[in-house]
């Protein structure tokens, strides 16, 4: 049988669609999958089961891309279509079974949301399926030894991004050997388009202690060397949905986006927000996300550090 699985053009947003595609994979057993998505987040599709083709879609004015899949999916014959995209495509596909996403500014928690579309009640928790040439690359990146505290900088907007110098003082904290993660190792994690973005917490950090890995690997490599560190602390990203479906404890930082609906999911992750509530950071006169700086500046320190705290310990607790 044949199963097509649309899902998005981000990488936190198609992280989080994992969850969906594993359910239908434990339900339509033995299925020849394609899975059409953005280029972004593409490699993270590379090592499910029974993936057939993995179809690009980059985006064209008036909607053209979708006319690039229907040509290229309209001469086959589909068991499922699922349509994360909300397009109008699944309906003209040859399919036995079609689920479809329809918008929703409903509060409730994306993977909810999804889950919903095959007619699950509650969260279907992610899934990442990973090669054994991914663990082996975490483990020359990440060799026994001290703890590694993985941090994220860096976001797809500058609005969502806490200020390096704060990141800086931060893992200072935490590593201190009054920290919580006394000497830790620190594994910064960004696509190589944001090094710039990144520098200032690279250069904040002791090489003998830094891992620099901004732009040198694949998702899936990223997700196996977040399953081999201890912490997790970063901006609303991708990085930090591929940290929570990891299953280590992962804090995320939120101000102009809406934890209700993104917050990192699971029984180890938690996210801190800005005082400055969402409405009102995004309400200001001329406000304009491609042009506006930081908005994150309400969230101090000592916040993230009393979360980051009180998320390590309850972590530790429940794995005790």
């Amino acid at each position: 049988m044949r199963l097509l699985f649309i899902t998005h053009s981000r990488v936190g947003d198609a992280v989080l669609s994992t969850g969906v595609l594993s359910y239908l994979l434990d339900r339509y057993r033995e299925a020849r999958v394609t899975i059409a998505c953005g280029r972004a987040p593409a490699e993270l599709f590379e090592a499910v089961p029974g993936l057939e083709e993995i179809y690009i879609i980059d985006k064209q004015p008036r909607g053209r891309h979708w006319i690039g899949l229907w040509r290229h999916a309209v001469l086959r014959r589909w068991d499922a279509v699922v349509d994360l995209r909300a397009s109008a495509i699944a309906y003209l596909l040859l399919a036995r079974k079609r689920y479809v996403s329809k918008p929703s500014k409903e509060p409730v928690h994306r993977l909810i949301h999804l889950a919903r579309v095959v007619g699950v009640e509650g969260a279907l928790e992610p899934r990442i399926w990973t090669k054994a040439e991914h663990w082996e690359q975490a483990k020359a990146l990440v060799p026994e030894g001290p703890s590694v505290l993985a941090v994220a900088p860096t976001a797809n907007w500058r609005g969502k991004m806490w200020r390096g110098a704060r990141f800086a003082e931060l893992i200072e904290r935490l590593t201190a050997a009054d920290g919580i993660l006394p000497n830790a190792r620190v594994a910064v994690l960004g696509a190589a388009s944001e090094r710039n973005l990144a520098q200032p917490v690279l250069a904040s950090i002791r090489p003998a202690r830094r891992i620099d890995l901004i732009g040198k690997i694949s998702l899936l490599t990223a997700f196996t060397v977040l399953r081999r560190s201890a912490l997790f602390i970063g901006n609303d990203s991708g990085l930090m949905h591929l940290a929570a479906a990891a299953g280590i404890p992962t804090l995320g930082l939120f101000g102009p986006s809406r934890p209700e609906n993104y917050a990192p999911h699971g029984p180890r992750a938690d996210f801190v927000r800005t005082p400055v509530p969402y409405d009102e950071l995004v309400g200001r006169p001329g406000y304009d996300h491609r042009t506006t700086d930081t908005l994150m500046d309400s969230l101090t320190v000592d916040m993230v550090e009393n979360a980051a705290v009180e998320l390590w310990r309850k972590s530790m607790g429940a794995a005790a």
